[in-house]
């Protein structure tokens, strides 16, 4: 059982109220002003009963015509009133209903991109998307449409209450003997709805998750021949959820019915009496018809209450739900006061660096220490499993080390916001993950700042410029889902793209030739090559054609890491301008007199900085647990395309 229902529906109610409360303030005036017609309209529906009883006296009981047509005007002009304000009042308070859904959807979305990667590698995708949908809406049926009912409900039984004590306060006295049996009802069915709905909740997202995964994998489904599978799990998750929601649905069921048979008996009892006190001469036939009328008003905003019980009871495990996710928190503390726009040189030191994931038992890594100098090339070399793509999840912060720290420039990272760290590097991940749009969309994604001309020209760096022109529509051509209407090697070369738009000093390639036949591989090569020039690249990958020729070479496992180097120091290096633009000159995107990737920038801004660190080729330099030790020979390199040049990376 939640722990919402512990101090009933009215407490759980109020707790869950004041928690989301703040996001429904901005529009208290459209609350309020939909509250004030809800008052008027009530009312007015007050006055139509009472000249429906002065027209039953007057003129039909006496039966003169002369005396209906003045009550009868009076009658429609109340219910035009009435209808303007219903009609207004609802729009108001529907607005507001759905401003505060619209906000508090978008704040848990964003408080979800804070979240820690293993949150969602342990979760299913369908089920947040359920909670992100159908829970949140539940949330909104209390905080905003429910609560607007609730007081026009009590509004109303006020309203209609005080005009039945004003025509006949004892019959008006027996008609609310039998009112705590309304809440008797509703307070007996509140728990038993709570943990259906709980069910129903919980088998939906079962649903979405099922659905999900197979729409997402049906290569692999329809490969082997799984469709019969996929169709059994989903008919078992869906008489799941169908029988957890006729629980729910014989208890609403049942809950009318019941609550229709009270308010019979109310009636009865009334009209029984109020027969007696006619025989009796001791009240009108107008006045009983119009005392029956009000309590045909009465008797439904009570319903009304009973039935906010039940919506109470399905907010509450709505908010269970969220509170799974709003309760897990981020990993890493984000510096926000330090994002100054600072921008590093390229000085990426691991110093005796572990890190244990949460829930896990051992540390993935352990000891890692090694250096990288701006514009190095560091290969992280280890078997599967020994922790490499961890090393990058440090790097960008998205978790923290559980010993050691991790410096760029000299800057310990967790000195830094999450903002300035994440601008200064940049990932290309093993899977090209595009996001459906336009094919300019998704490189402009590195950078939305950047202009058509920078677009256009990082697309010619990554060769890809060719098979976009080709393709109908050029750079505004769809991708589709996931860009899976493009092949494994246009996906990667527009990932390069968005990469070198992005333009940052510091480097990270995540096995990028996964999953590419050995001619897609060869396609970007040279694209990779002139996106590692002048930066600092941290690569993973057991691609020989990409790993040729790396300044350092750290081998990681479980214990430890070990960075040894492959070759003598190189010589000084040229002036940075030229060397960049040795490195990245292309006849299709440089211009006279211009240098570097983009003409209008001019030279890459990484290049040519300064370094940070004491560390001097050719000397041995203690790091932590590990060593960098002096180059010896420096060999010419051939790869299988021809000599490969040390700056054509």
């Amino acid at each position: 059982m939640s722990t919402h229902s512990a101090g009933g529906p009215i407490k759980t109610a109020w707790t869950t109220f004041r928690r989301f409360w703040p996001l429904a303030r901005p529009d208290k005036k459209l609350l309020v002003l939909g509250g004030l017609l809800a008052v008027v309209a009530a009312g007015c529906e007050v006055a139509a009963i009472y000249v429906f009883g002065v027209i039953t006296d007057e003129a039909l009981a006496a039966k003169k015509l002369s005396a209906f047509w003045s009550p009868a005007a009076i009658w429609l002009g109340v219910a035009i009133v009435a209808a303007a304000a219903t009609f207004v009042g609802d729009c108001l308070t529907t607005l507001a209903g759905e401003r505060f859904l619209f906000r508090l959807r978008n704040s848990i979305f964003g408080y979800m991109q804070r979240l820690p990667l293993d949150f969602f590698d342990n979760s299913r995708l369908g089920d947040l998307m359920v909670r992100l949908t159908d829970d949140v809406e539940s949330v909104e049926e209390l905080v905003a449409s429910g609560v607007i009912r609730s007081v026009t409900s009590v509004i109303s039984i006020v309203t209609f209450a005080g005009a039945a004590f004003y025509i006949r306060w004892d019959l008006a006295l027996a008609a609310c003997v039998l009112i705590p049996v309304f809440w008797l009802v509703s307070r007996s069915f509140t728990g038993k709805v709570q943990a259906a709905a709980a069910d129903e909740r919980a088998s939906n997202g079962d649903i979405a998750s099922v659905v999900e995964e197979s729409l997402s994998n049906q290569a692999v489904v329809q490969a082997y021949n799984r469709q019969f599978d996929q169709e059994r799990r989903l008919h078992e998750q869906g008489l799941t959820w169908l029988n957890a929601r006729m629980a729910e649905a014989k208890l609403s069921s049942l809950y009318g019915p019941l609550v229709q048979v009270v308010e019979t008996i109310c009636v009865l009892a009334v009209l029984g009496m109020g027969a007696w006190e006619l025989s009796a001469s001791r009240i009108t036939l107008g006045g009983l018809l119009s005392f029956a009328a009000f309590l045909g008003y009465l008797y439904p905003p009570i319903q009304s209450l009973g039935q906010f019980s039940l919506t109470v009871a399905e907010a509450s495990a709505a908010v269970d739900r969220l509170d799974d996710v709003l309760k897990t928190t981020p990993v890493v503390t984000d510096n926000a006061a330090d994002d100054t726009g600072w921008r590093c040189a390229g000085l990426v030191d691991f110093q005796d660096v572990g890190f244990q994931y949460p829930q896990s038992e051992r540390r993935t890594v352990e000891g890692l220490s090694f250096c990288a100098d701006p514009g190095e090339l560091v290969l992280l070399a280890g078997p599967s499993g020994a922790g490499k793509s961890t090393v990058t999840k440090l790097l960008l912060r998205f978790y923290d080390p559980s010993v050691g720290r991790i410096l760029i420039d000299g800057v310990d990272i967790r000195k830094l916001s999450l903002r300035t760290l994440r601008e200064n590097v940049t990932l290309l991940h093993q899977e090209s993950q595009l996001f459906s749009g336009t094919i300019y969309d998704n490189i402009a994604y590195g950078r939305p700042s950047a202009t058509p001309a920078e677009v256009v020209a990082a697309a010619r760096a990554a060769d890809a410029h060719g098979f976009i022109e080709a393709m109908p529509g050029g750079y505004q051509a769809d991708v589709g889902h996931r860009g899976r209407l493009l092949s494994g090697g246009q996906r990667q070369r527009l990932a390069i793209a968005r990469a070198l738009l992005r333009d940052t000093a510091i480097l990270v390639l995540d096995e990028p030739t996964t999953g590419l036949d050995q001619e897609s591989a060869a396609r970007i090569m040279e694209p990779l090559r002139r996106l590692m020039a002048g930066r600092t690249t941290i690569l993973i990958t057991h691609d020989p054609s990409i790993a040729v020729s790396p300044d350092k070479v750290v081998t990681i496992n479980p214990r430890g890491g070990v960075e040894r180097p492959t070759r003598d120091p190189r010589p000084a290096r040229p002036a940075p301008p030229e060397r960049h633009t040795q490195a990245l000159r292309h006849p299709s995107i440089t211009s006279p007199g211009r240098t570097g990737l983009f003409p209008a920038l001019g030279p890459s801004r990484f290049v040519g900085r300064a370094r940070v660190s004491g560390h001097r080729p050719g000397k041995a330099k203690a790091v932590g647990r590990a060593s960098v030790l002096p180059r010896t020979g420096d060999r010419p390199r051939v790869d299988k395309y021809g000599p490969v040049d040390r700056d054509s990376r």
